[in-house]
């Protein structure tokens, strides 16, 4: 993915986390900066997340360990970034509003993952 389509994905991010926080009690984002800087902690602890435990999960505890997980980096993310409040049920709920937006929202264009099949 180039440079400007991790800008695009990140900006699209934060505007799915503003919608989660206009949509989800207990969950609240201040601004689009926050939403911006919220996007970016939340790839980044998911990422040192799937360092620790691997993708080698079965494919019934996939889902559970990743709603676990992304509720758990969405509520260690107020704590980074400024004007987020979230209690922990407000974390569960987006976790899972989030969950419910990404199957709407597709991560890449099926050109491009046919493309990456076929190398």
């Amino acid at each position: 993915m180039s440079f400007l389509g991790h800008v695009v994905r990140f900006i699209v991010s934060a505007l799915v986390l503003m919608v989660v926080g206009f949509l989800v009690p207990q969950f609240s984002v201040g601004g689009f900066w926050s939403a911006l800087f919220l996007a970016l902690v939340i790839a980044a602890l998911g990422w040192i997340i799937e360092g620790i435990f691997g993708k080698r999960v079965t494919p019934f505890g996939r889902g559970i360990v990743g709603f676990i997980a992304s509720a758990a980096v969405i509520w260690i993310a107020q704590f980074i970034v400024g004007g987020v409040h979230v209690t922990m049920l407000g974390a569960i709920l987006a976790a899972l509003a989030i969950g419910i937006i990404d199957l709407f929202i597709p991560v890449s264009t099926p050109y491009e993952s046919g493309r990456r099949n076929a190398d």
